[in-house]
């Protein structure tokens, strides 16, 4: 296929391999898929599908001239269709697996790698299949609104590559998927992620895998930095003597608002987490809770409060973490480039099974970009974020 093969070559690395005919083809196998030789083989449904994304998600009726091939988009569509969801699964798996050899140790901070986690959504085309499994904002009237699902993604911070990323129905809560995301993580690793996946059992689960996390505090969590302050503890109930006091325990000052702390396990299990899991968390764990203020002229100040398993206050001072979540922005900018300039905001399958395997190709697509906007990083000797992701996606 000549359009396709130009493109792929284009990248001249070592995990584009994992995209050429024949690991396509292991794939498709491994899925338990068997074919015919015929135009439209999984192996050139497959890449089709990558130069459609590739394309701004462009129509089936476009993909014939921009593949050099012959066949109609009903033929394409039902080609798509006889693919199965764990071969691009797959795909996408042994891609991330080459590029943490080849390139996730970029962009190490204090020798540890870095991944943001975050959640979004998109739409999709309505259909009683999408609503049913998806379902649409609340705001809207039934009939007058399109299915929304929930999208959940882990991204290495060096390189801005998605390892993993999932899809639920709109109403999931966030943690609710995350903890299908820590076997992409390693010891050692730094998960930074905002308010809504700061909790126990979360900071608990981080633990069990040796990994480390920097999350906001939610607003409505009391933080107290006086030294030796009284705490209440889990399960003793509300009263006036109780209200206003912090629920984890004082152990050693750091700094005026830098602290290590107790959190003591909850009495009620999060909806998310099983009882098994729950009932395997440790009582209590310590950890470090700081606060800094962000200044900028013409805004009010705004207090960010932290906490962290980073206990030691030499190595992680307070101005490098508070650094390090300043970062956690770009994850944002990122979803940007899928969601508006890759044109992920509404997908275009009317099946859930075909949204699923539109999601991983966007995410392979996504990936190649990056890993050229890394190398023309590498060559002119500039931080990756300065360099245009339309632009390497037009290249």
């Amino acid at each position: 296929m000549r359009s396709i093969t130009e493109i792929v070559d284009r990248f001249k690395q070592n995990w584009t391999g994992e995209l050429s005919s024949a690991a396509v083809a292991q794939a498709c196998r491994d899925a338990g898929m068997t074919w015919h030789n015929s135009a439209l083989n999984p192996i050139v449904t497959v890449q089709v599908f990558f130069l459609q994304i590739l394309h701004g998600n462009t129509a089936c009726e476009h993909l014939s001239h921009l593949a050099g091939l012959s066949f109609t988009a009903a033929a394409y569509c039902r080609a798509r269709m006889r693919l199965e969801l764990e071969a691009l699964r797959l795909l996408l798996g042994r891609c991330v697996e080459q590029l943490q050899q080849d390139t996730f140790d970029t962009g190490r901070w204090l020798g540890h790698r870095v991944f943001h986690v975050d959640g979004s959504s998109f739409s999709m085309p309505d259909t009683p299949e999408l609503q049913a499994h998806f379902g649409q904002p609340g705001q809207q009237q039934p009939g007058c609104g399109f299915p929304t699902a929930h999208w959940l993604a882990l991204l290495h911070v060096g390189t801005g590559m998605i390892t993993k990323m999932l899809a639920a129905p709109l109403r999931t809560h966030d943690m609710s998927k995350t903890a299908h995301l820590h076997p992409e993580l390693q010891a050692g690793d730094v998960l930074v992620a905002d308010c809504g996946f700061c909790s126990f059992a979360h900071l608990a689960l981080l633990f069990q895998r040796a990994v480390h996390g920097v999350l906001r505090i939610h607003q409505r969590t009391i933080v107290d930095f006086t030294p030796g302050r009284a705490h209440v503890l889990p399960g003793q109930g509300k009263s006036d003597r109780k209200k206003g006091k912090p629920r984890s325990r004082w152990l050693r000052q750091l700094g005026a608002s830098d602290q290590i702390v107790e959190w003591f396990k909850p009495t009620t299990k999060p909806r998310w987490m099983s009882s098994e899991q729950f009932a395997a968390l440790p009582t209590s764990i310590v950890v470090r809770e700081l606060r800094y203020t962000i200044q900028e002229k013409g805004f009010r100040p705004t207090e960010i409060t932290l906490v962290s398993t980073l206990l030691d206050s030499e190595r992680y001072s307070l101005s490098r973490l508070a650094s390090l979540f300043c970062q956690r922005w770009q994850i944002e900018t990122n979803f940007g480039h899928l969601k508006t300039t890759m044109n992920m905001d509404v997908l275009k399958c009317k099946t859930v099974d075909g949204v699923l395997k539109e999601l991983q190709v966007f995410a392979l697509v996504y990936n190649l970009v990056r890993q050229v906007m890394l190398e023309a990083a590498r060559r002119q000797s500039v931080d990756v974020n300065r360099i245009s992701f339309i632009d390497a996606l037009r290249w």
